[in-house]
């Protein structure tokens, strides 16, 4: 595959490395973005892609709960100004009481369900021709409490994080919502180690290895110290995106894990919504575009 200015500028853009390593990157993968990115960390020229994840779409995140039943949804906008606007605020109530209604299990059903004799898709459609942007429903998870359960909730106050934590067992409010603020910070990917797959780990000792060995500072340096090393910077890698190794940001002093333990409670699901995330969005050089219409 040839490697254009293109992905060049992606894959720069994605791991923040200069343009002659990711054009370097591009030509030992055949232009695998994926690949020229393992590539990368490996040299040491990245040690992740820290831009891999950044927010794009607009709009917001949302939550309902009634009775034992609580939805977190997603609607996406294409500009934040439409995020605030009564419109859009009504139509994500209308989208939150129809999920808490019906129960739906994917977007596609939930856009068929009946909201005052027409689909959610055609009251969204509605609001599109209203508001004159792109709407969408993106997501939407249901949780269903049983008795023993309890929720660590956290919306932050432009609702564009929404945290919950279901608990097995009964837990303080306000702690519980100090974890799942400590969630919407902190950015876990697993509750705990036992939840991280043998190919992650397999995939990410790899890299590490690699990456060590192709450190000017390691060379004659036995296999056995090696080792060592690359362990140590796994197991501090894994306690930044275990939730249960994390310290706790409201007492530094403890890990989340002895809240945890302290409350004689355990974390049995956990939910987080940023939006956008994930979503790549359109760059506009608007120089060109102006230069564009000017021509016209």
């Amino acid at each position: 595959m040839a490697v254009t200015a293109q992905l060049v500028k992606e894959l720069r853009e994605r791991t923040g490395a200069g343009m002659l390593d990711c054009k370097k990157a591009l030509e030992a993968t055949d232009g695998n973005i994926e690949k020229a990115i393992t590539w990368l960390r490996e040299k040491g020229i990245t040690k992740a892609a820290k831009k891999s994840d950044r927010v794009a779409a607009e709009g917001l995140v949302g939550l309902v709960t009634k009775g034992n039943k609580t939805v977190v949804f997603e609607v996406n906008s294409e500009t934040d100004f439409v995020g605030i606007s009564k419109q859009f605020l009504d139509l994500m109530a209308i989208v939150g009481e129809t999920l808490i209604n019906n129960d739906p299990k994917t977007v596609e059903a939930a856009l068929q369900l009946s909201v005052n004799g027409e689909s959610l898709e055609t009251v969204i459609v509605h609001a599109i021709a209203t508001i004159g942007e792109k709407i969408t429903l993106r997501r939407f998870k249901t949780l269903h409490l049983q008795e023993t359960q309890s929720l660590g909730v956290y919306i932050h106050s432009n609702q564009r994080i929404v945290t919950v934590l279901v608990f097995d067992g009964k837990i303080d409010e306000t702690i519980g919502k100090q974890l799942a603020m400590h969630v919407s910070a902190m950015r876990p990917q697993f509750i705990s180690r036992d939840d991280i797959s043998a190919d992650f780990l397999a995939s990410e000792k790899a890299i590490l290895t690699t990456e060590a060995k192709n450190d000017p500072k390691n060379v004659g340096k036995p296999d056995n110290i090696l080792e060592k090393m690359v362990e140590g910077r796994l197991n501090k890698q894994l306690a930044e995106i275990s939730l249960l190794d994390q310290v706790f940001v409201v007492n530094p002093d403890q890990k989340v894990s002895d809240v945890i333990k302290a409350n004689n409670v355990s974390v049995v699901d956990m939910i987080r919504y940023e939006v956008g995330e994930g979503i790549e969005k359109e760059e506009v050089d608007f120089a060109t575009e102006v230069m564009a219409q000017v021509r016209k």
